[in-house]
């Protein structure tokens, strides 16, 4: 049977259908427009024309004209054979796995031999098909130059991941364009107009007092940093003070960068979700709401098939959830779960959005807070992209680690300080003195109740686990040496945090002496600011962190007080912590004056990976990368290690309450559902979700809903003695 015409996809709404050589051609012009580069150009426009070849066979027409089980003709594997042919193995991989995801080596070579050893008599006649249908021969496809890297493995791996994403992201697009026009027509037309942004930002620095040495310094450590902005893409590095304003800085200076090296977009890269919240409130204030895009790590992520049905949403709305699929926006705010998780996936919706962190500005917000468990192929698939997708990566912190290659720790090659002298400032913006508890001999928690109550002032109370803090608080809870007691973890979700915040906040403001006990949730992104603060001890950036809440504003008359203590019998959060926190404690019995220094968070960053953390283990996930074994190093890299799941709390307000009940009816939930249910979602370890099986119900959309007791004050009600075992920290 000849066939004149061939199709890529069934009929849309105007019982159109989509004709397969315009598909090709789309998806195409679609990557060839997305190459970060020019001399990938030929290799993008190839991949798209190639990656849909397989539906030239004549069984998938008929599946297409008669219907039947989706997937029941696969096609990928075709064009992945045609390019193994050509030796074009970076496009093979992402044509063989643009539906199902990246393969590893082995299964990729499985399902192509057959077509390289002749066992597939009809691709000849598939071939000549596309041929003719597309009026490109053979030849034309032979001559593609074969892209060469200075580390043809690494770095072929990350261009293997790139044009996957860019194939994907071409391929949806066209798709779209076909089936829901109105969907492509909302999708974002904005671009980063820096100018513009650097105006705004002008007029926001403009606005701040420019009187008293902190703003003097603040003022002095921007310029600093802009000075440095018309460098090459590369790695760079912000070390500041807290309460120095780095957000705004590394902005400053990404703007100017971006500017000089033509690049397209900031992606602002935070730990936690409260951090984003905070930064993108700011950013969208100075910027407008148009411009910012918050896209938050979620339980839900991956599960949206069925986004947006039945539901009457905002273009605003909609043009944002359509942005969060590929990040085709000015200045995005995300998490590093998000991020990096998606650096390292197989799968084609995590990875659609890789291809627009080229030719970007990343700035990664509390830095120090990657786990050191695998930070060495995070460094390494790092400076693949930064080679491969000319792009800049902006590392802040107060604590800056020690991520630069050295004799037995394969780091960064170069990473560029933006201030080459931070000391000054750290010695200038000095708000604390350190003190250690009874010298950090093991104490009761009876102890610790005397000493704090013995400083009769406002006092801030961290632990290191759950357990400890809500002992202390249940013990402290009733005593009416202060105005107010709060308690502050992960058990209680995000919208109780947020309200005790804001009551934290208000009570200082207004003078009130308070107690907050806290976990070690509060040492990023909190901008508290007590006179004492009292720290379990804990790895050095914790501690480091932890004294940036104690006297931030510097209105003192002298120092803010930040006690250390070891507690009797203390538990640990990991087996990693408890060794980096010992290591912490030898350094500051030693000489307590080396955390006045700014470069000793540094100094212990190196000690502490060559003594305490496996690196050969760490290597396996960079040899699977090297072996081009995608889909292992997928079910490898874990940025949270133990598996958890969102609880929606059903009694923490009326509000909770009467979402859930408009919800419940349903028959899918859209993202913006899911991300109205992230202030009432506590994430808790699988374990805990099967022993409290009888408080939990899963409703019929999927998710998960805690009926069991919620209390007022510390969140989820489980025994202090469960309550680490089974609530994410």
């Amino acid at each position: 049977m000849e066939l004149k015409e061939f199709f890529a996809h069934s009929e849309n709404e105007k019982n159109e259908r989509h004709k397969l050589s315009n598909h090709l051609f789309r998806t195409a012009q679609l990557a060839e427009e997305f190459a970060c580069q020019e001399n990938y150009k030929p290799a993008l426009k190839a991949a798209g024309l190639l990656h849909d070849l397989g539906k030239y066979q004549l069984a998938f027409q008929r599946y297409l004209e008669q219907g039947g089980r989706r997937g029941s003709v696969p096609h990928a594997s075709w064009g992945a054979a045609y390019a193994r042919r050509l030796k074009q193995l970076e496009m093979s991989f992402a044509i063989d796995g643009h539906h199902k995801g990246i393969p590893d080596q082995t299964p990729w070579k499985g399902v192509t031999e057959e077509f390289i050893r002749g066992d597939k008599p009809e691709f000849d006649s598939v071939l000549a098909d596309f041929f003719s249908d597309i009026g490109i021969s053979d030849e034309e496809f032979q001559k593609i130059d074969k892209l060469r890297f200075a580390d043809p493995l690494f770095q072929g791996e990350l261009f293997t991941r790139y044009l996957f994403s860019v194939l994907t992201d071409s391929d949806w697009l066209s798709t779209e364009e076909h089936f829901s026009p109105e969907k492509t027509s909302l999708r974002n037309k904005t671009t980063l107009q820096v100018d513009d942004l650097l105006a705004m930002l002008a007029t926001e620095f403009s606005r701040k007092s420019a009187e008293g040495e902190i703003n003097q310094l603040r003022n002095s450590a921007r310029e600093l940093a802009t000075s440095r902005a018309a460098e090459q893409p590369g790695f760079y590095s912000l070390a500041l003070p807290t309460g120095m304003g780095k957000t705004l800085t590394s902005l400053a200076w990404a703007l100017l960068h971006a500017k000089q090296n033509k690049l397209k977009r900031i992606i602002i890269v935070l730990p936690y979700i409260s951090i984003i919240d905070q930064t993108a409130l700011e950013l969208k204030k100075i910027f407008g709401e148009e411009l910012v895009l918050e896209h938050h790590s979620s339980f839900n992520e991956g599960k949206n098939d069925n986004e947006g049905k039945g539901e009457n949403y905002t273009p605003e709305q909609k043009r944002r959830q359509l942005a969060c699929e590929n990040w085709d926006f000015p200045i995005i705010v995300t998490t590093t779960v998000q991020f990096f998780e998606s650096l390292f996936s197989n799968k084609p919706a995590k990875c659609r959005k890789v291809h627009n962190v080229a030719e970007s500005v990343v700035i990664f917000d509390e830095v120090q807070s990657i786990p050191k468990e695998i930070i060495l192929p995070t460094l390494r698939m790092l400076s693949d992209v930064q080679a491969v997708m000319r792009t800049s990566f902006l590392f802040c912190t107060a604590t800056q680690p020690a991520y630069e290659k050295r004799p037995g720790f394969e780091g960064i090659a170069s990473i560029t300080p933006l201030i080459a002298s931070p000391g000054i400032l750290y010695d200038k913006t000095r708000r604390v003195e350190y003190h250690l508890l009874d010298d950090l001999q093991p104490i009761d928690q009876g102890r610790l109740k005397e000493s704090v109550i013995e400083c009769n002032d406002s006092a801030l109370v961290i632990f290191n686990t759950k357990k400890a803090a809500l002992e202390f608080y249940l013990a402290m809870k009733s005593l009416d040496y202060w105005d107010a007691r709060y308690h502050l973890s992960t058990a209680m979700c995000p919208a109780h945090r947020k309200e005790v915040i804001g009551k934290i906040r208000a009570g200082l403001k207004a003078d009130k002496k308070i107690l907050v006990v806290s976990t070690q949730l509060i040492e990023a992104g909190v901008d508290f600011d007590f006179p004492v603060v009292f720290r379990a001890i804990a790895p050095l950036e914790a501690i480091i962190q932890s004294a940036g809440r104690c006297n931030r504003e510097g209105k003192l008359p002298g120092y803010g007080k930040v006690f250390l203590f070891k507690l009797q019998d203390g538990k640990w959060p990991n087996s990693t912590y408890e060794a980096c926190a010992g290591f912490a404690e030898e350094v500051i019995k030693t000489d307590i004056n080396r955390l006045y220094t700014h470069d000793v968070f540094e100094k212990y960053y190196a000690a502490v990976f060559g003594l305490y953390i496996d690196q050969a283990r760490q290597q396996t996930i960079n040899a699977a990368r090297k072996g081009f074994n995608f889909e292992t190093v997928n079910d490898s890299y874990r940025f949270i290690k133990d598996a958890s799941e969102g609880l929606y709390i059903y009694h923490y307000s009326e509000e909770s309450r009467e979402l859930l009940h408009s919800l419940q009816y349903k028959e899918f939930l859209s993202r913006d559902d899911y991300r109205r249910m992230q202030p009432y979602t506590v994430q808790a370890y699988e374990h805990f979700i099967f022993q409290n099986r009888e408080d939990i119900k899963i409703e019929k959309q999927g998710f998960k809903v805690w009926y069991g007791n919620y209390d007022p004050a510390t969140g989820i009600s489980v025994a202090p003695m469960e309550v680490d075992n089974y609530v994410v920290g």
